[in-house]
C-alpha cells in the first residue's frame, strides 16, 4: 500500500483565522485544530531557530496517533557552511524526540547556491542515522544526473518544487516523493491559490507516482490569505 500525505508548511498564521481557525482560537491551540484536520505538517520555524528536544516532544504529545511532522533543517546548516559533525547530534536529538511522529528532515539550499557537490555531501553527512532526508535544490545548475545519483546513493529524496523562478523537475530518487508547492504566481513565491485545473494536474501526477509504488508527501507553502489550507483541502479531495 502506498500513502499520500497532504499538508501545509507551518501551521501558526494569524491570517488563517476564519480559514482554518475558528474565531477566538488561541495561538496555543492552533496545532490542535490543525492536527484535527490534516495528518502532516512541515515545520518551518526550525529553519530560523532549532527547537529544544522538550519542544519537539511537546508537539508530539499534542497530535493524534499517525500524525507526522516533517522538519526543516536550520539555516545555519543549509544556508551557511555549518560543520555537519556539530549539527548532527542536535538534529538527531530533535528528530528522536518526535518519535513515531518524525517524518522527513528537509534541507533547503538558497536559490543563489549553484551546484557544489562537496556542499551537498556535507549536508547529507549531517543527516542522523535512521532519519529520512529531502533536499530542495533551487538553482537550476543542480539539474544533472550526477546530483540525482548522489541523492539516490544517500537515500535522500529530491524535493520537487513548484513556484516562481524555481525549476520544477519531476525526478524521484527514493521510494517516496517529496513535493513543495510554493504558489502559482509567476512573479512571487508563497502567494495565490492554485486553480482547480492545476490541482487536478497535480492529482493526476500523484496518482501516477502512487501506481508506480511511491509514497507521496505534499506541502503547500502559499500561506498568504489561507490559500495553502484551501489548496491542501481541495487536493486531498481530488486525490481521494
Amino acid at each position: 500500500m502506498t500513502h499520500v500525505r497532504i499538508g501545509t508548511s507551518g501551521w501558526s498564521y494569524d491570517h488563517w483565522r476564519g480559514v482554518l481557525y475558528p474565531p477566538g482560537t488561541a495561538a496555543g491551540r492552533r496545532l490542535d485544530v490543525y492536527a484535527a484536520e490534516f495528518d502532516t505538517v512541515e515545520l518551518n520555524a526550525s529553519f530560523y531557530h532549532w527547537p529544544r528536544a522538550a519542544t519537539f516532544a511537546g508537539w508530539r504529545d499534542r497530535v493524534p496517533a499517525g500524525f507526522v511532522f516533517s522538519v526543516k533543517a536550520p539555516r545555519g546548516l543549509s544556508h551557511g557552511r555549518g560543520d555537519p559533525d556539530a549539527w548532527r547530534p542536535r538534529l538527531a536529538e530533535g528528530m528522536r524526540a518526535l518519535g513515531e511522529a518524525a517524518g522527513f528532515l528537509l534541507m533547503q539550499l538558497p536559490a543563489q547556491a549553484e551546484r557544489d557537490d562537496d556542499r551537498l555531501r556535507a549536508l547529507l553527512k549531517a543527516v542522523p542515522p535512521g532519519v529520512r532526508a529531502a533536499v530542495e535544490l533551487r538553482h537550476p545548475s543542480w539539474n544533472v544526473d550526477d546530483v540525482y545519483a548522489m541523492l539516490e546513493r544517500s537515500g535522500a529524496a529530491y524535493c520537487i518544487t513548484h513556484g516562481a523562478g524555481l525549476p520544477c523537475v519531476l525526478r524521484v530518487t527514493t521510494d517516496a516523493v517529496y513535493l513543495r508547492l510554493h504558489g502559482p504566481d509567476p512573479e512571487r513565491l508563497y502567494v495565490g491559490s492554485y486553480s482547480d485545473a492545476e490541482l487536478r494536474r497535480w492529482a493526476g501526477r500523484i496518482d501516477e507516482w502512487r501506481r508506480s509504488g511511491h509514497d507521496v508527501w505534499v506541502y503547500f507553502d502559499n500561506d498568504g490569505e489561507g490559500a495553502a489550507v484551501r489548496d491542501a483541502r481541495r487536493l486531498r479531495e481530488l486525490v481521494g
